[in-house]
């Protein structure tokens, strides 16, 4: 090799190693976050964007209500820079560790942006509030105004960039709610009733006109007694519904109760669909982020309830938006 090319060589190198160097400071720079569920952690996503680094505890088809913290959970949590959680009891299991970590570190629970005069309350337990807000886009507007507000307080000399991408999350949001109320809205009146293996719902039903009914409570933890099962059977016979929804981070054990005991009385219901409720589809999936589990649950609902839905759902993108045998 001639001296100029050793020299030019060497520069190369140097270039690459400082920019190389360069990166990896921008990269620790970065703010470094934890999030419990899987819709929290997009959020966080969507509005830090390349200032933040998310972690998310939970992935699909994990429940949050009987998630326990691992000992790596413990470690990533302690060591973030601030900690996103969904709060009101959702993560049940989590909130005492929670609660302790926050005399120390930043902890923000998005949910409990949403005002409480728009929270459904617990039939069970009047103190506590229904925790899953974001079926509802019109109330997921507070937990992203949450997120964007923890993330300014956090880095200051960002907040240009952070209201940025929340604007254009939040107008991402709207369209979404748009396209929900059109598609659900060609339901027939008749068969507005969604039942499902949780009372995970309610927020949907009450921004869409949908009676939901859950074969077991707000949490997964409640067991489904048989005067519940038996009661909900004579509902499905005498209304003819005729189909009925899973979830993916629950048992089906329960709806299939519910279809063996309607078939044992001459009435036929099929499963629907399976829906995203307490957890979102596969990583690196449409339907693994936020958007893309609403865009799903709207599109599978209607679908299978006599609704008109575009193919592909609201973007074309859905893959799994049909129903489940």
């Amino acid at each position: 090799m001639t001296l100029i090319k050793r020299v030019a060589l060497s520069v190369a190198l140097l270039i690459a190693g400082l920019f190389g160097g360069m990166l990896s400071v921008a990269a620790e720079s970065r703010l470094q976050v934890v999030a419990t569920t899987g819709m929290v952690a997009d959020v966080v996503r969507e509005v830090g964007g390349d200032h933040v680094r998310v972690e998310g505890l939970m992935g699909p088809g994990v429940d949050p209500h009987l998630y326990r913290q691992t000992r790596r959970d413990i470690t990533a949590l302690s060591r973030a820079d601030a900690v996103f959680w969904n709060g009101l009891y959702l993560e049940a299991q989590l909130e005492e560790f929670l609660e302790r970590l926050a005399q120390r570190r930043p902890v923000f629970a998005v949910a409990e942006g949403v005002p409480e005069r728009l929270r459904l309350s617990d039939e069970e337990y009047r103190n506590q509030s229904d925790p899953h807000v974001w079926m509802d886009p019109g109330r997921w507007r507070y937990g992203v105004e949450t997120v964007r507000s923890a993330l300014v307080a956090l880095r200051p000399d960002q907040k240009a960039y952070f209201d940025q991408r929340a604007e254009a999350y939040l107008g991402e949001l709207d369209t979404l709610n748009d396209y929900a109320r059109q598609v659900l809205g060609s339901v027939p009146e008749g068969q507005r009733v969604l039942v499902t293996a949780h009372d995970a719902f309610g927020y949907f039903g009450a921004a869409y006109g949908f009676e939901v009914l859950g074969i077991q409570g707000f949490s997964t933890e409640s067991e489904a007694g048989l005067s519940r099962i038996e009661a909900l059977v004579d509902l499905l016979v005498e209304r003819e519904i005729g189909a009925i929804f899973v979830e993916s981070s629950v048992s089906d054990r329960n709806v299939r109760a519910l279809i063996e005991g309607a078939a044992a009385r001459g009435h036929s219901v099929r499963i629907g669909g399976e829906l995203y409720s307490d957890a979102m589809g596969p990583a690196g999936t449409y339907e693994g982020t936020w958007l893309g589990m609403i865009d799903h649950n709207v599109s599978t609902i209607a679908r299978a309830l006599g609704g008109e839905v575009p193919p592909g759902g609201r973007l074309g993108k859905l893959k799994h938006a049909g129903a489940r045998q």
